[in-house]
């Protein structure tokens, strides 16, 4: 609940701090540290930087100075939340309840789900430590934690299992500290338990983006490198690390938060100089299998062709054709969808909106980069329209996504059926849509006028079609077509979001049109005078009110 609220009260503004820590190391250290204090999870703030790094936004060094900065700032979660302030929950739980219930904003409902999460935290951590103290009673409790004292490894290997479960390393940093807290766990089992559990917490990481680029798999196993190297290292010290601690406060509980900070510093301090090394290591060892390639990453933007503006404005052009191709094959199987229920397709085309998604992205950023040059008027145009067009296909891709799938799904759901003539209305339509797609990106990538034209014009063709087949379908419910009433609302949507796929499409002709001086300021006819209007009324073959037809007219 506290991530959930977090992210989607502030999670522009938490991604917008890991991008400005590109600078240095010790900026991107701080960015993961501090997002990770206000998320609350090493793991949501591994998935961002992944993600930028795999966008290419995020040198993998730079990503793992982040990854080391969040494991620092869970531990400092951990610190806060030992703190003996649980008498605050029920105060935090109310709060939050309020907030969420009476919130006039999305933010304040956001921020009161946080209040609500962190007061049920504190509560959870209460209720365990006066739960669990029928444990101290138990002689087969006793008998495990011994056997676990006499085997470190297999005690790091089951806090780290019980990690990924949680897929939480903070919560099981809390669940010992309380077995800790009640004389369960003897103070070098708790500190083995506690380097299991930051071992274990970049299991979740890692695995959801073992199947991902190459780019942000590095992000993450260059982390569990990082916690693995340090457990290797502390795990034959636990002995001598505890007496330490327990000289500086004797208390078990805190002794096990310390450590868990005291680790993770440690960690940063060693690592963070060398994670450039690290980084150029783990890039020679984590490529892109072969033949594995992803879709969604572009194949002609080459960053070398960047000196040259010209050529980086047709990598860019070429990478946009790719794109309209994904597009297209989108809008060919949407109309299969609703031809046959197909939900596994729709999941695809739904996967295929983020390729599209991605490539617009990367377009996108590849062109600034080409507009950091002084450019000439042609150049700078051509790569002003390149972004336009782009835009306008990403819309396109979602319309599909959110609109068209979503009206497929419920379709599939709720068992609907189209007439045999709305169907083929659809069909119609969707031909012409498919066509228009076709000759768009045939105006896009040659610029010809007359092709522009006749884009332009079936635009107006199109609009008057949709505009038939709509009062076709409305005649059919007049007749009381059972099939007819009952996907009248998804016939009429799916019209009217094939025709704004259409404007979308047929965009790519304006600034053809308006360079050649094709187009008109406006499509509102100019308004006459009131002189003209007047002679209008006064002319013979309209008659005024008080001359009759036949007489003659006065002049002026």
């Amino acid at each position: 609940m506290v991530r959930t609220g977090v992210m989607r009260a502030y999670g522009a503004d938490l991604r917008r701090v890991i991008g400005r820590g590109l600078r240095n190391r010790l900026s991107a250290f701080a960015a993961g540290l501090g997002v990770t204090a206000v998320l609350q999870s090493s793991t949501a703030t591994a998935l961002m930087t992944a993600s930028f790094a795999e966008r290419g936004l995020l040198a993998t060094g730079a990503a793992l100075a982040v990854m080391l900065g969040a494991d620092v700032g869970t531990a400092l979660v951990a610190q806060a939340l030992s703190l003996r302030v649980d008498w605050i929950s029920p105060l935090l739980i109310f709060v939050g309840v309020v907030a969420f219930m009476a919130g006039t904003t999305t933010r304040q409902r956001d921020l009161g789900r946080t209040a609500v999460g962190l007061g049920l935290m504190l509560l959870a951590l209460r209720l365990i430590v006066e739960a669990s103290g029928p444990i101290r009673l138990s002689s087969t409790i006793d008998v495990l934690f011994a056997g676990l004292a006499g085997e470190r490894v297999i005690a790091v290997l089951v806090a780290a299992g019980l990690t990924w479960l949680a897929h939480s390393s903070l919560a099981v940093v809390l669940l010992v500290m309380s077995l800790a807290s009640i004389g369960v766990a003897s103070p070098a089992l708790a500190l083995a338990l506690v380097v299991g559990a930051n071992l274990g917490g970049a299991f979740p990481a890692l695995a959801a983006t073992w199947h991902g680029d190459a780019a942000a798999r590095r992000v993450t196993i260059g982390n569990l490198v990082f916690r693995l190297a340090g457990c290797i290292v502390v795990l034959p010290l636990l002995e001598p690390v505890a007496r330490a601690l327990a000289s500086f406060d004797a208390d078990a509980a805190r002794m096990v938060v310390n450590f868990h900070l005291a680790f993770n510093v440690a960690l940063a301090l060693f690592f963070l100089p060398f994670t450039g090394p690290v980084a150029r290591l783990i890039e020679r060892k984590v490529v892109d299998a072969p033949g594995a390639e992803d879709p969604a990453k572009p194949r002609y933007l080459d960053q070398a062709a960047l000196e040259s503006p010209p050529l980086a404005i047709a990598a860019a052009a070429r990478e946009t054709l790719r794109m309209g191709d994904v597009l297209e094959g989108m809008l060919r199987d949407t109309l299969t969808v609703f031809q046959t229920d197909d939900r596994r397709l729709a999941s695809e085309i739904i996967r295929r909106d983020d390729v599209v998604d991605r490539l617009h992205e990367a377009i996108k950023l590849y062109l600034t980069q080409v507009s950091r040059e002084p450019l000439g008027e042609v150049d700078g145009k051509r790569a002003m329209d390149i972004i336009a067009f782009t835009t306008n296909l990403e819309h396109v891709g979602d319309i599909i996504d959110k609109n068209l799938m979503e009206m497929a799904v419920k379709k599939i759901k709720n068992r609907l059926h189209f007439s045999s003539e709305g169907f083929q209305e659809i069909c119609t339509l969707h031909a012409e849509a498919m066509e228009h797609l076709q000759l768009a990106m045939s105006v896009f990538i040659s610029g010809d006028i007359t092709m522009a034209r006749k884009l332009l014009s079936e635009k107006i063709e199109f609009r008057d079609r949709e505009r038939e087949l709509t009062e076709k379908h409305l005649l059919r419910l007049r007749s009381g077509r059972a099939e007819s009433i009952e996907t009248s609302s998804l016939h009429l949507d799916i019209l009217r979001d094939l025709k704004r796929i259409n404007s979308h499409l047929t965009s790519v002709a304006y600034p053809i049109l308006e360079a050649a001086g094709e187009l008109s300021e406006s499509r509102l006819r100019a308004k006459k005078s009131a002189r003209a209007r007047r002679a209008k009324a006064a002319s013979p073959a309209n008659g005024t009110p008080d001359t009759p037809p036949g007489e003659p007219q006065a002049a002026g």
